[in-house]
């Protein structure tokens, strides 16, 4: 079975995330409710890998968020 990884572009008001291997992408918005449904939506997958783009400090309450709920994320 193929690793699960996840890849996050990071902007001022939302958050586009992309699965792989099977594609899947959706939007969330870049703040503490849009962090806990990023989370509930991730965990179950348990990626090997969540990249999330530096964004000139956009990125650090992403970030943060994902390392709290035990996902490994990098920046």
């Amino acid at each position: 079975m193929d690793a699960t990884v996840v890849g996050i572009d990071v902007s001022k008001d939302r958050l586009d995330v992309h699965v792989q291997p099977g594609g899947e992408a959706f939007a969330v918005s870049r703040d503490a409710e849009g962090i806990e449904e990023l989370v509930a939506r991730l965990a179950p997958l348990q990626p090997q890998t969540v990249a999330v783009e530096a964004t000139g400090g956009f990125e650090t309450m992403v970030a943060a968020g994902l390392a709290a709920a035990g996902l490994p994320v990098v920046v």
